[in-house]
């Protein structure tokens, strides 16, 4: 009577990798959240390292880190300690930039001319950044200051929930990065003047290689996620076809003898059967007498003779 097999194995299987699949993955999402959630929040500016003195175009990208509220104004402060002789503002459509400026107890004379004010505060108002999108705003400065390591642009960004986030914390040595970084530029030696492209990259300043590496652990972290789920797909195909090939000879008749098995009872089958009549068995035949003809009619009886 054929006994159905019920292919419990494969489906635990698929139940335990299916289990192992779902910790994999929840433990890269908890990996990505932590390392690049903070990092890729951020307002930064590019390029992050430029050549004192020279003509540069700067960009500040600005991510909406909030899950229910626009960003709907952005205030980015100029240095005047070492103030900008010229700076020039890229329109950004659907948002209105103001400019306010300061007069300087000490002009900035470069080739171009005397120049008495210079620009404290640029303010992009007017649109808006929806959650889980970003907008770049770029300005021209020149010539950028000398006699600096480093300039630093301190950015308030204002959310239509009423939220302020101020990004203006320095980064000390030896001290884990703040919270809420201020967008810094480092200054290189040189005195060559050079306009830099706003999309261009120059070398990470050391205030920038911990968000590198975060952005890294995040693309990192993205290719787990997707060969995780690979993973579960090709486990869970794996398990439905051992389900199906332990399920199939359940249908199926009672199982076939081997064929080494299968020799012996076919001999016996033979023996066990009667000759048919006429024909020679090889292994009833009796051997053939070797001696003369003689010999075999001694051994045979002789008839009586009559006197």
């Amino acid at each position: 009577m054929p006994v159905a097999l019920a292919p419990s194995k494969p489906s635990s299987l698929a139940h335990s990798a299916c289990r192992r699949v779902g910790i994999v993955g929840a433990v890269t999402t908890a990996t990505l959240l932590l390392f690049a959630g903070p990092a890729l929040a951020h307002i930064t500016v590019t390029p992050d390292s430029v050549a004192a003195g020279s003509t540069d175009v700067l960009t500040f990208h600005v991510p909406n880190e909030e899950a229910k509220a626009d960003s709907v104004k952005l205030d980015v402060q100029i240095p005047t300690d070492h103030p900008i002789a010229q700076l020039l503002v890229e329109q950004v459509p659907g948002w209105t930039a103001s400019v306010k400026t300061i007069t300087l107890a000490k002009p900035i004379v470069t080739d171009d001319g005397k120049f008495t004010q210079a620009v404290s505060e640029v303010i992009w108002s007017g649109g808006k950044i929806p959650p889980g999108q970003f907008q770049d705003f770029s300005i021209s400065a020149d010539p950028m200051p000398t006699g600096e390591s480093q300039v630093t642009f301190k950015a308030i960004q204002t959310y239509s929930n009423g939220d302020i986030v101020r990004w203006i914390d320095l980064k000390q040595p030896g001290q884990p990065n703040p919270d809420h970084p201020a967008p810094t530029v480092t200054l290189t030696t040189g005195t060559t003047t050079v306009t830099t492209p706003a999309k261009s990259t120059a070398a990470a300043s050391p205030g920038s290689a911990s968000d590198g590496l975060a952005r890294v652990l995040a693309i990192v972290g993205l290719l787990l996620a997707v060969l995780a789920g690979v993973l579960a797909m090709t486990v869970v195909r794996q398990a439905r076809r051992l389900a199906g090939g332990i399920a199939a000879p359940a249908s199926s008749g009672p199982p076939t003898a081997p064929a080494a098995e299968a020799e012996p009872a076919k001999a016996q089958t033979a023996k066990s059967q009667p000759a048919k009549a006429g024909s020679k068995n090889p292994a009833q035949r009796e051997p053939v007498s070797t001696g003369s003809k003689s010999t075999a009619r001694r051994g045979q009886p002789q008839p009586r003779r009559r006197g």
